[in-house]
């Protein structure tokens, strides 16, 4: 089993950043890879980007490339989510997942609110 448990979310103006952690503990050892997601009200799931784990390659949706990156840091078992330029149609619950291979979503934290505010 992997826990998930973020942080960082929060109320911030349009055009500002924020950065959302994501701390994973129990069998670290097992995952391949780490993503965001987010799902807003009445809309679905949609896919951030993903870092592997045991790596640094990293993956972007084409609707955050360029604002949102993605980071680790494996001392500390965390994955980060750095958001710049944010939009109000960022608002939204924010979420992080593990995969245990590649082209699964094994497990997944509660998330974190993000409301951008216009």
């Amino acid at each position: 089993q992997v826990q998930l448990v973020e942080s960082g979310g929060g109320l911030v103006q349009a055009g500002g950043s924020l950065r959302l952690s994501c701390a994973a503990s129990g069998r670290i050892v097992s995952m391949y890879r780490m993503g965001w997601f987010r799902q807003a009200p009445g809309k679905e799931r949609e896919f951030l980007g993903s870092i592997i784990w045991s790596g640094s390659s990293t993956y972007y949706a084409d609707s955050v490339k360029g604002r949102f990156t993605i980071s680790k840091d494996n001392a500390k078992n965390t994955v980060y989510l750095q958001m710049n330029s944010l939009k109000p149609e960022d608002t939204a619950l924010y979420y992080c997942a593990a995969g245990l291979a590649s082209r699964t979503w094994d497990y997944r934290g509660q998330g974190t609110q993000v409301t951008v505010s216009s």
